[in-house]
């Protein structure tokens, strides 16, 4: 790698620790976006009152929901009491689930919803309806209790709150426990100042149970829980009797996490997200290093083949073809005697009978065999003509003289 390449890599990396740590250390803006999940801590969660329904309902039992209050509700034991909570900005509900409420509702159990909106087929038969005003000026909106032990108390609204009230109730079914008050000032738009006080908290009877139904689940948040207004929280909840089950609905939320696939719930997770970022980069640092410093692939070269035995094999054929054996054995006589010569350093220009006792002796041989061999060496030497048979006796006894 050359400098310039050095310098170029060396300032990437840089850049890119300089944003990590930067995400790292920058403070996190406040998220104001509406959750009311048990393990949300931004503002308008419900991380605080999760944590203190305990406290609140100290003689039932729990129970966090995390699927669909009609499976919920289709197989609960109907031989026990409890009551159900459900806070969220808008509870959306089908026929099926009011259905199951209703029957819920109905056997004596009670159903506690603190929402702007809960569908419109539990308002219709009820026989209620809510307005929503979404003008309203932040800081401008007071709660109030109707009971005459909260009635002096005064809970101030400073963010998040929009002007959501009951227009009508069922007056023979319904007791309305609380109020939602504002001035008309305090709308954006120019009107007369006046104060208005409407209904936002009711008790509603249905069949052997109620419906206690509040238009302002912001109250219920982390931001007014540690604000001071937990007492109004407390207010509205000790009008649920005490029941052997409570159910804390935790299924219809606007903050609840909704994974479709696990890219989705990885990028969801800051933890998960950095990391997941790092590995990418550590992968491509990789390849870009590995790449620089990988070889390139020896190409396979395959040895030279002994061919001698193909070469041997085509000449013999070649010479039996020809029928030329006079050329044949003198090729072999050479051979041979070349053979001696540098494997017994003996002189093979004169061939006598010097030279088969000093052959004999160094080869192990027999005086009689090598006598025969040098001798019929000498006589092929001598002859003009050579046929077959004697390349093939040549043969056999240079072969046996080798062994």
């Amino acid at each position: 790698m050359d400098k310039k390449s050095k310098i170029i890599l060396v300032i990437f990396s840089l850049v890119i620790i300089g944003i990590i740590i930067t995400e790292i250390v920058r403070p996190k803006p406040i998220n104001w976006r509406p959750s009311y999940t048990a393990s949300s801590k931004i503002p308008f969660g419900c991380y605080v009152l999760y944590n203190e329904l305990s406290s609140i309902f100290d003689n039932s039992n729990i129970d966090t929901v995390e699927e669909s209050v009609y499976d919920v509700l289709v197989d609960r034991d109907k031989s026990i009491g409890s009551n159900y909570i459900f806070i969220n900005e808008y509870i959306d509900l089908d026929k099926q689930e009011t259905n199951q409420m209703l029957d819920y509702v109905s056997d004596g159990n009670t159903i506690f919803i603190s929402a702007a909106g809960f569908g419109g087929y539990l308002a219709d038969t009820l026989n209620i309806s809510i307005e929503s005003d979404y003008n309203l000026k932040e800081g401008s909106t007071k709660l109030s209790l109707t009971h005459k032990k909260f009635q002096s108390e005064k809970f101030d609204l400073s963010r998040g709150i929009y002007n959501s009230h009951f227009t009508s109730v069922d007056s023979t079914n319904t007791t309305i426990l609380g109020h939602i008050t504002y001035l008309k000032e305090d709308f954006i738009d120019d009107k007369p100042p006046q104060k208005f006080r409407r209904a936002n908290f009711i008790k509603t009877k249905f069949g052997d149970g109620h419906f206690i139904l509040n238009t302002t689940p912001q109250a219920y948040s982390n931001f007014y829980m540690l604000k001071g207004n937990q007492d109004y929280v407390s207010h509205t909840f000790s009008y649920l009797e005490d029941k052997d089950v409570l159910y804390w609905d935790n299924y219809k939320k606007a903050g609840r996490a909704v994974i479709n696939s696990p890219m989705r719930f990885v990028l969801n997770q800051p933890a998960l997200k950095w990391g997941y970022y790092l590995m990418i980069t550590g992968v491509l640092l990789f390849v870009f290093f590995k790449s620089k410093r990988e070889q390139r692939i020896i190409p396979v070269i395959e040895p030279l083949k002994n061919s001698s035995v193909e070469f041997a094999q085509a000449v013999g054929s070649l010479y039996n073809q020809n029928k030329d054996f006079t050329d044949l054995i003198n090729k072999k006589l050479n051979y041979f005697l070349e053979y001696i010569r540098s494997h017994f350093h003996i002189d093979t220009s004169i061939l006598n009978e010097k030279t088969i006792q000093v052959l004999a002796s160094k080869s192990g041989k027999g005086m009689e065999e090598t006598k025969n061999l040098i001798e019929f060496v000498t006589k092929l030497k001598n002859k003009t003509t050579h046929n077959e048979q004697d390349s093939i006796e040549l043969n056999k006894k240079i072969t046996a003289f080798k062994q």
